[in-house]
């Protein structure tokens, strides 16, 4: 292992530019967003941008879903050319369009696949083959023991396990006692997963489950210095528009000008709290058209808000 806290794979969030910030704040490893193995295939175009990195992102882990062993192995032969460090297939997406035809969480259903993919991908690369699961479809079918044993007897380097089931998606609590098992269970590191959203967080699951790192998702957008070491409210107004403005650099670098604010709005609702902001002010700050207004408004917050003490604003 490389560190003990890791980015989660998000999609729609865990991009280039939101990766490479969180790596140089400390995240061990660099995920990237799942792609499809039909469109490695098909459209490449497509899955590209998801797939860039920079090398001090390194390691690298490529994650894939499919339900089809045979195409998820000419997927990775193809991925190779751009020199993944590991190759993570995806067991936990819980999506309909996806869990339905039995690619990600949908593959927990049937272990024989699961244990087809991890052979033949381990056998024919030489690079760290790893998942990411679920505890099951659902509760009466929690078979998480049975998919890490699998994981493991065929090949797998790693395991990272969300503690919740397919069909909570992300509703309820995480159930950490199920990753401690796994641990118990498996010889190889094993990665915790679900309700880490602050150091507290992360030291309990630690302690509890003995897992070798955790992996944080929801927790670390609006607050990548957890990778750091910090909670939100450690983190100054003065350091939150500092990589504010970092930020939204890098997605304009990475998507161009326009698209890049356009999409950077889904971080700003979370790098400060919106809920002391008239309507009015939260209408103009997402919807500012240029990285200039969207500085200049932004300054004006930060001033308003030194001449006016309030309490530290804390996203969780």
């Amino acid at each position: 292992m490389y560190g003990d806290a890791i980015l989660a794979p998000m999609d729609g969030y865990s991009d280039q530019p939101f990766r490479g910030l969180a790596r140089q704040l400390g995240s061990a490893i660099s995920y990237t967003e799942f792609v499809n193995a039909m469109d490695v295939l098909n459209r490449p175009d497509l899955i590209l941008p998801r797939l860039a990195f920079e090398e001090s992102e390194r390691p690298v882990a490529f994650q894939l879903y499919d339900d089809d062993p045979a195409r998820l192995l000419q997927a990775a032969e193809t991925l190779m050319a751009y020199q993944p460090d590991i190759l993570d297939i995806n067991m936990g997406c819980s999506a309909k369009s996806v869990a339905a035809r039995g690619a990600g969480a949908g593959l927990l259903r049937t272990p024989e696949k699961v244990a087809m993919i991890i052979r033949q991908l381990s056998d024919e690369f030489d690079l760290p083959v790893t998942a990411k699961i679920r505890l099951g479809w659902d509760d009466d079918s929690l078979n998480y023991l049975e998919i890490a044993k699998t994981v493991s007897d065929n090949g797998g380097a790693l395991i990272a396990v969300h503690g919740r089931t397919k069909v909570q998606a992300y509703g309820g609590r995480a159930n950490w006692r199920a990753i401690a098992e796994i641990k118990a269970a498996v010889s190889i590191p094993v990665i915790g997963n679900g309700d880490i959203h602050t150091i507290a967080d992360k030291q309990r699951m630690l302690a509890q489950t003995r897992c070798d790192a955790v992996m944080i998702g929801r927790g670390a957008i609006g607050n990548p210095w957890i990778f750091a070491g910090k909670d939100r409210h450690q983190v100054s107004h003065d350091q939150v528009r500092e990589m504010m403005l970092v930020h939204l650099g890098r997605m304009q670098d990475f998507y161009g000008l326009e698209e890049g604010l356009k999409l950077f709005r889904k971080h700003v609702t979370r790098y400060v709290s919106l809920s002391p902001l008239k309507k009015a002010q939260r209408t103009q700050l997402l919807t500012c058209t240029t990285a200039e207004s969207f500085t200049r408004f932004l300054d004006q917050l930060y001033f308003n808000h030194r001449m006016t003490p309030k309490e530290e604003v804390y996203v969780s």
